[in-house]
């Protein structure tokens, strides 16, 4: 998979979201309807990021533009309502983050069958291209939070004999998570580590991956030494599986998404790492690629990823030692934020004060 080469989110990766378009930076902004579909509630990413994010964008580039959102609260029969439900409300670009990536191939073909472009969003849709592909690279995400820990354990000279390693995947339903399992899985390989056991967890449900760690942990005991998790979620699910089994310390454990709560975890000590990836970019380009659109453009790309045009971002990697430098000085998260109660301590060992 080709991958941006900036290492980190600053004005490289900003020019790069801006130059999506052909040609310009800048063209006539015509006005339309643009649906903005996100999957579940799970995350509070989407209210929270990705939304505010699209929406600022929109307004910058097409102050005419109407915006409409949704959420399918992790239903797929509810995002393909809301998906019938756009159309008819005149939607011309359908930005979507489908809840399930194989059923949404229906919805392209929908959508594509009206004259509707349909720019896939975080997760791919695998079986029919889309008009456009957005997202940060989730293959590249896998491998790097399963590098950073087989170095972390190399470097506390962690026996490869010892034990092993569990990885907790994403939904099996969404082709973003086969793409992070994937990219885990390059990023074991050859590493001297072996796997004790693999887990896709339904809906990203934190508690069904704390429910399966839990269990592990009863069948290997002291054999775990370290959790690859595909997301925060699936990791705070792991983390808290540990802590009600009473071991301390905790094993090794991987993140992404850099929330507030994983964050924080690695500011205690109980979290590795996790990927920096600010959504407010990807949605941005999303909406740089959907005023394209309605302007008559073909948006550029530099690489094709399922047979769609495609744009990735690459992530930084996010452990106690850079917390400072990528979250809090590039203004992701706040002091006051992070510092709270029981992680005001470990934030003063980290040279974050409020």
């Amino acid at each position: 998979m080709k991958k941006l080469s900036s290492p980190s989110f600053g004005a490289t990766a900003l020019a790069m979201a801006i130059g999506l378009t052909t040609g310009t930076a800048a063209f006539a902004a015509p006005s339309g309807t643009v649906a903005f579909l996100m999957p579940d509630q799970a995350s509070t990413r989407y209210e929270q990021h990705d939304f505010p994010g699209f929406k600022a964008e929109m307004s910058k580039l097409c102050a005419d533009c109407k915006v409409l959102y949704q959420n399918a609260n992790g239903d797929v029969a509810q995002q393909q309502q809301q998906f019938n439900s756009v159309i008819s409300q005149g939607a011309k670009v359908i930005v979507l983050d489908p809840v399930d990536s194989t059923s949404a191939a229906s919805l392209v073909k929908l959508a594509q069958s009206k004259g509707v472009k349909v720019i896939a969003y975080d997760r791919p849709v695998p079986t029919t291209p889309a008009d456009y592909y957005v997202s940060f690279d989730n293959e590249g995400i896998g491998k790097a939070i399963a590098q950073s820990l087989v170095q972390q354990l190399k470097d506390n000279k962690v026996p490869m004999d010892k034990g092993g390693l569990l990885q907790v995947n994403g939904s099996p339903t969404d082709a973003a998570a086969g793409l992070i399992k994937k990219g885990i899985h390059a990023g074991l390989q050859d590493s001297g580590y072996k796997t004790l056991a693999e887990f896709d967890t339904p809906e990203w449900a934190p508690p069904k991956a704390q429910q399966w760690v839990s269990g592990q942990i009863t069948r290997f005991s002291t054999q775990i030494i370290g959790v690859v998790a595909a997301n925060d979620g699936t990791g705070g699910g792991a983390i808290a599986a540990f802590k009600a089994a009473g071991v301390n310390p905790v094993p090794t454990v991987t993140g992404n998404d850099a929330t507030i709560a994983a964050l924080q975890l690695i500011i205690s000590g109980d979290q590795f790492n996790t990927i920096s990836k600010p959504s407010e970019i990807v949605a941005a380009a999303a909406a740089r690629v959907a005023v394209g659109f309605l302007a008559g453009e073909t948006p550029k790309s530099e690489m094709k990823l399922y047979d769609t045009p495609s744009q990735l971002f690459v992530p930084a990697v996010v452990t106690a030692k850079n917390l400072k430098a990528e979250i809090i000085d590039k203004k992701i998260a706040t002091a006051n934020e992070l510092c709270t109660g029981r992680y005001a301590d470990g934030c003063k060992k980290l040279g974050i004060s409020n």
